[in-house]
């Protein structure tokens, strides 16, 4: 029974671990930079904690500009123009879309199931219902570990 407890014990502290930590996004949100002129902002989140130790590099038109964290959520501002999101744990998985000047954009890193691990996928979601499932996440954005721009 004791070694049962070890191992639930190891088992929680990895889990825990593994996710996002920081300040909730909705206490540090007021003090995030304006969206500069001219530029767009995209938001990238992981709402769940499902296959937690999976956490690849998100990539925005071939560059890595964060992790796909668990419970965490992070932004970066770009020239308006074509995106593309990829991120590649079993199986690499693109998203494609366009976004002008003073437009936000939210990518949320959907995980599935994969044959032999979780995926992580990138969806474009709406921002009635990103709002609502980042509020609560840790922000994990510039000066928290991760690359912003």
């Amino acid at each position: 029974m004791k070694t049962i407890y070890k191992v639930a014990v190891a088992l929680l502290v990895l889990l825990t671990a593994a996710c996002a930590s920081g300040p909730k996004f909705n206490t540090v949100e007021s003090g995030l930079s304006p969206l500069p002129g001219g530029k767009a902002r995209i938001y990238f989140y992981r709402s769940t904690a499902l296959g937690v130790g999976i956490q690849p590099e998100i990539y925005l038109n071939g560059a890595v500009v964060g992790k796909a964290v668990a419970h965490g959520v992070f932004f970066v501002d770009q020239n308006p123009g074509n995106m593309e999101v990829s991120t590649a744990s079993e199986v690499e998985k693109k998203l494609t879309f366009g976004i002008g000047a003073g437009e936000t954009r939210y990518v949320k890193c959907a995980v599935g199931l994969g044959v032999l691990v979780y995926r992580i996928i990138p969806e474009l979601v709406d921002e009635a219902e990103a709002r609502k499932e980042i509020a609560e996440l840790a922000y994990t954005g510039p000066g928290n570990g991760l690359p912003g721009k």
